[in-house]
């Protein structure tokens, strides 16, 4: 968005860059918590000075606060949310990256089981394969959880383990930046994770998912190994459900043989008989309808299981398993999504935005990232065109209401 500024602003500015910044005001809350976190880190073998030292310029951030109970994977339609995360784009470079890194993904899967197109989808979604990491710095934002809002006990763990990386040279703290929650890194782990699961891939002797392509790479593919990976196996089939299937027997923790299944009538998408390469008829299987018994219908296996316990989420493991499917050159998702006004890609994202671009709208480059000032623009759009559900959505609807009024303007004089 551009920068707007106020008459006078440019003395202020000077002004404080001629003299110091007064010192924030201390939180008593915050440092006596921060007191706490120093007498545990004593206990793992850190000396409290070097404790004060990694600490000491360390503020509250209020805002990792309220994205405790706002993640995307829990709170976005799963057509969104696979509609931007398995994208034309990410399927490019990601294939894009199995012809880079061939040679060391080769290694890899060969060491630890997992095949090159789930690792590279993994680092694709996670990290868009090392472009974006996150931009809070992550000693104040585990800092932060691990002395205020619920879940303090997990994130002081994942404050500790990431002061013992640190300690230990894995990491440098100046410029350490990653997700609200702590996660950092190519592929974006946790510091506990880290610690228990990262392998240095390079040989250089230090294991860092930050710089180093090799570790980051190596060390996904030993955690899923760790997770029960099994070579050779699919992580699941697109299926089709009879007529009058009652879905309550759906859902990944509900097992039953493959049997079972094909004895409920359920087939592949063709039709034909249900049976998988690699899965004998007593492996235990979960049926996945995240959008009911009208949209996709997934059988998942095993390894499915191994992905989902890489971030707790239904829609995570589908994005990650899909791209996988679509990096080895399937197609995708044969089922259409029960709705009307499916998602968009980055492409579609940015052909929106530049439709709200040429509407005069200030929401500053069509990046395809959607934001607020998007979605407040988007707003505006929606209730000129008269629709009574205005909520800002980034879908394929006003895509195409936008372009086709742009399309029409030569003709009538409109815009």
């Amino acid at each position: 968005m551009p920068r707007l500024f106020r008459p006078g602003i440019a003395l202020v500015l000077i002004l404080l860059a001629a003299s110091p910044a007064p010192a924030a005001p201390a939180d008593p809350a915050f440092t006596a918590c921060l007191a706490r976190l120093q007498a545990s880190a004593a206990k793992q073998g850190m000396p409290a000075e070097r404790f004060a030292a990694l600490t000491a310029d360390l503020v509250p951030d209020p805002s990792v606060l309220g994205l405790l109970d706002a993640q995307p994977e829990f709170t976005t339609p799963i057509w969104d949310y696979l509609a931007a995360l398995v994208d034309r784009q990410r399927v490019d470079d990601g294939r894009a990256m199995l012809v880079q890194h061939r040679d060391l993904l080769t290694q890899v899967s060969a060491q630890y089981g997992v095949d090159p197109a789930t690792i590279v989808a993994v680092w694709g979604v996670e990290s868009d394969y090392g472009r974006v990491f996150g931009k809070r710095p992550l000693l104040q934002s585990l800092a932060t959880l691990s002395c205020a809002g619920r879940r303090q006990p997990f994130f002081r763990g994942e404050l500790l383990a990431l002061l013992a990386l640190i300690d230990a040279g894995h990491l440098q703290p100046q410029g350490l930046v990653g997700s609200w929650a702590g996660a950092f890194g190519h592929t974006q782990f946790m510091p506990s994770t880290y610690a228990r699961i990262a392998v240095d891939g390079d040989g250089d002797g230090r294991r860092d998912l930050v710089g180093s392509v090799p570790d980051a790479l190596a060390s996904t593919a030993n955690y899923l190994a760790r997770a029960g990976w099994r070579s050779g196996e699919p992580w699941g089939v697109e299926v089709r459900v009879p007529p009058g299937f009652v879905a309550s027997q759906a859902g990944r923790t509900q097992r039953r043989p493959l049997s079972h299944w094909r004895g409920q009538g359920i087939t592949l998408l063709d039709g034909s008989t249900l049976a998988v390469p690699g899965i004998v008829d007593d492996a235990r299987s979960a049926l996945l309808l995240p959008a009911g018994v009208t949209g996709p219908a997934l059988l998942v296996f095993r390894n499915y299981d191994a992905i989902y316990s890489y971030n707790a989420a239904e829609s995570y493991a589908l994005a990650i398993a899909t791209l996988a499917d679509q990096l080895r050159g399937g197609s995708g998702l044969a089922t259409a999504w029960p709705t009307d006004d499916p998602g968009l890609g980055r492409d579609g994202r940015r052909q929106l935005q530049q439709q709200l671009l040429a509407r005069g709208h200030a929401i500053g480059e069509a990046d395809g990232m959607i934001g607020t000032a998007s979605r407040r623009a988007i707003q505006i759009e929606q209730r000129r065109l008269g629709w009574p559900d205005a909520d800002g959505r980034a879908g394929q609807r006003i895509l195409q209401a936008l372009q086709q009024e742009a399309a029409a303007a030569p003709a009538n004089g409109t815009r």
